[in-house]
């Protein structure tokens, strides 16, 4: 997908902020039975096609909206993903904004997860 520089300029500046991980590190995690939030935030018709095997959804249009209901506890680790890791960086950049201290972005998103042929629901 070609996406636009003002688009790439604001992930650019949101990636030196935060902090991101890889999928190896992510399924790493889920496999020696890790406790953390693993978030989903592309579009409802993206999450509906296949995810992630273990994510939840809360889309970037409403997360900002609903973290706080879902996840109140601020030092909650989660790891966010998206289609390619840009969306996931800003959601992770507006966590922070909001006092969330444990927040990554999965780098790659689900293209980087399906690649690695890790599962999918």
């Amino acid at each position: 997908m070609k996406h636009n520089p003002g688009f790439l300029q604001l992930v650019d500046q949101a990636k030196r902020r935060i902090k991101e991980c890889t999928v190896a590190e992510v399924k790493a995690r889920l496999d020696r039975g890790e406790r953390f939030h693993f978030l989903d935030v592309r579009e409802d018709h993206e999450f509906a096609k296949d995810r992630a095997k273990g994510a939840r959804h809360l889309g970037k249009g409403i997360i900002e909206r609903d973290i706080e209901t879902v996840i109140p506890e601020k030092e909650a680790e989660i790891v966010l993903y998206c289609g390619g890791g840009f969306r996931s960086a800003l959601a992770a950049d507006a966590l922070q904004q909001m006092g969330y201290r444990n927040v990554r972005s999965m780098e790659g998103g689900i293209r980087a997860w399906r690649e690695a042929g890790y599962p999918l629901e």
